[in-house]
Parts: structure tokens; sequence; C-alpha cells
């Protein structure tokens, strides 16, 4: 086999000084970065054969190094030191093997650095209960989770413990104790993770990842017996993601679960990056509902619909919507029109915002 002309380090190091937040290579095409939200092709020639054997040994880690080749899909950790550390995505495309490189930067940045709502804080603050971050990949959900569990750790003695698949932030204990586990290779599973957690002394848990019935069963038990629990969900909003937990269950339980979950509920975040005016950075635009006696009855009751019309209201605690926060986006002249209305997804109502004709209960109060 031929020397490959390709080092994943030098491209990681090159993508990492202009700022990318991910990397593309793929057998047989050019590599990209994507930098501000925008992939852009890397003037080198497409990646051979070779180039991905060289990058797959150069990267995998040692106790997946024999088996590697035999995985569809799989996610790892991988670090330059002094550099950045990196999540990565291994895959196959029409046979051909491809990876997509986040980077994980060693600075863990907090709530106003992140230009995220300081009123965050307050998620980090419950003693028990369940906090959601949702949004689609790429949204910066990790990141925020890591200011939060950064704020946990810098203000109160706590013992927190990480399940993640891979360990992607690496905290350095400050008043708390933190216990950071990977899948794979210190518990086979989140649920068990979970649950074995729970003789640890926990008062803490991230979950990186609710995919399925177990989990989301063992975060709602370590939520009830007194823990908080934080985790991620694929969704794009509060209602979506009550609705995507409730539907893990069969139709005759789900009662008792959206009652479990109106007790255990504290608020969700859902979250989205939105590309600059100027093209130079992103900036996130953050719904934030907080779970009051008014929601939990709601989720209770199935009325889920009813919680958007709570949301567009709720000022008072510190509860904002999608368009709400996007707009405030537009109205400081961080994003235009057109990226502002590209994704919203209630277009009609946002127009109206920007037009002044659309006034919703305390928005004044809390665009201000």
């Amino acid at each position: 086999m031929s020397e490959s002309a390709f080092y994943i380090e030098d491209f990681l190091r090159q993508a990492v000084s202009v700022g990318a937040s991910d990397a593309h290579i793929c057998e047989g095409e050019r590599p990209a970065i994507r930098v501000a939200g925008q992939i852009m092709r890397i003037n080198l020639p497409p990646l051979t054969p070779e180039d991905i054997d060289f990058t797959i040994k150069a990267v995998a880690p040692a106790h997946l190094k024999d088996r590697i080749t035999r995985f569809f899909d799989i996610d790892f950790s991988y670090e330059i030191p002094g550099v950045s550390r990196f999540r990565v995505n291994m895959s196959r495309q029409l046979g051909k093997t491809a990876m997509v490189i986040r980077t994980i930067p060693y600075y863990i940045k907090n709530f106003k650095e992140l230009e995220l709502p300081e009123t965050l804080t307050e998620f980090a603050e419950f003693n028990n209960g369940l906090v959601l971050v949702t949004g689609p990949t790429g949204s910066g959900k990790s990141t925020t989770i890591a200011s939060l569990i950064d704020y946990i750790n810098a203000g109160t003695p706590k013992h927190i413990v990480t399940i993640e698949d891979p360990v992607e932030f690496i905290f350095t204990n400050k008043k708390s104790i933190i216990s950071q586990r990977q899948l794979l290779i210190d518990t086979p599973s989140f649920s068990d993770g979970v649950k074995y957690s729970l003789r640890q002394d926990p008062d803490v848990i991230f979950i990186g990842e609710i995919r399925d019935r177990e989990t989301i069963e063992a975060a709602l038990n370590a939520a009830e017996t007194g823990h908080l629990v934080v985790s991620t969900i694929h969704t794009n909003d509060a209602v979506q993601s009550v609705t995507r937990i409730i539907n893990l269950f069969n139709p005759d339980e789900r009662q008792f679960v959206r009652t479990q979950v109106g007790n255990v509920l504290r608020g969700t975040i859902s979250q989205k990056l939105l590309p600059s005016a100027d093209g130079s950075t992103r900036y996130p635009a953050a719904e934030i509902l907080v779970v009051t006696p008014t929601v939990k009855d709601f989720i209770v009751k199935d009325e889920l619909d009813q919680i958007y019309e709570l949301v567009k209201g709720g000022s008072f605690n510190n509860m904002t919507t999608m368009n709400m926060s996007i707009y405030k986006l537009y109205t400081e002249g961080k994003v235009s029109k057109e990226t502002a209305l590209a994704y919203s997804d209630n277009k009609s109502e946002l127009e109206q915002m920007m037009r002044g004709v659309y006034r919703g209960t305390g928005m004044n109060k809390t665009l201000g």
C-alpha cells in the first residue's frame, strides 16, 4: 500500500485555525469544512482509499481499531493535544467510507459568551427533575449543556455524572466532582449508565441523548428520586419533545407517562443556530419553556397545543418562543430578514411581528 498524501492531523489543525465547526471527508471526494454554517470545499485532491485507510488508523481509538471497518455507523472521540478534541462519526456512502468530524473546543463558554439568555442559569439551579435541550443536529445542544454543567460545577459542591456517546467536552473539577462515562467503554448503554449511576451518589445526571424507551424510563425514574437529569432529544420545540417522549410508550401506558412527565419536567431549551447578516458567525435562537403548574396541567390533560400560547405570554417566567428569539436577533441587526424567515417554523407570525401587526402578550417586555 502506498503512502498517503493526506494527513488528517494537519487538515484538522487548519480547520480549527479558521474556526471550522465540522470537517467532512469521503473517499473519492475533496475534503470540506463548515465555517459559520457554510460548507466550503478545500483545494486538495479527492481522497483515495489509501488516504481513508491512513485516516482511520490515525484517529480510531485503540478499542475499535481491529473492528472499525466492520461497523456501518460509529461515533468516537479523537484529540490533537493542545489543539482541540473532536467527535468523529464514521459512516458508509454507496460503499465508500465517510467521516464527519465535529470540533469540540477545550474552553467551555458561559451563557453570556454564547449569547444565550442568562435566565438559563435558572435551569442549573433546580435540585431535581428533568431538563431537556432540543434542536436539530448542529444546533449547539452539546455546547449549551456543557455551559450548563460547568455553571453547576463552578457554583455548587455536587457530584455530576455524564453518560455520553462519545465523551465530548472534558470538564475540570471545580466545586463539583464530575464523573464522565462513555458508552461501550465505561457502560453498555444509556439506560444502564443511568441505572447504575444512581448507586454512585449523584446529584446531577447528564444523558447524552434520549433515543429509546429504556433511556427515558431510566431518566424519569432518576428525576423522580431526587436527581436533576439533563438530556437532549432531536426535536424542534417543547411540544414536539413531550410528544416524542409520550409516543415511546404504548397507548394504554401514555396517561400514566403524561402524569410522570408533568411531575418531573422542569423546562426545555429548544435552539437553532442562524447565520449572521455578514456571514462571519452564527447566533443562537432559543425557545424557553418553564414548566409552571398550568403547563403541567396541559401535559397531564394532553392539551399540548395550549402550551405555545402560554409561552407567548410567559415573559413573567422568562419564557419565550422561537419566533420571539429570532425576531430579537433580527431587530438587533444580527441576522437578515431573509435568514430570520428561513429559520422560522411559523413564517406568517414572524412576518406579522416584523410589520408590527402582531402583539403577543408580554412580547414588548420579553424583547425589550
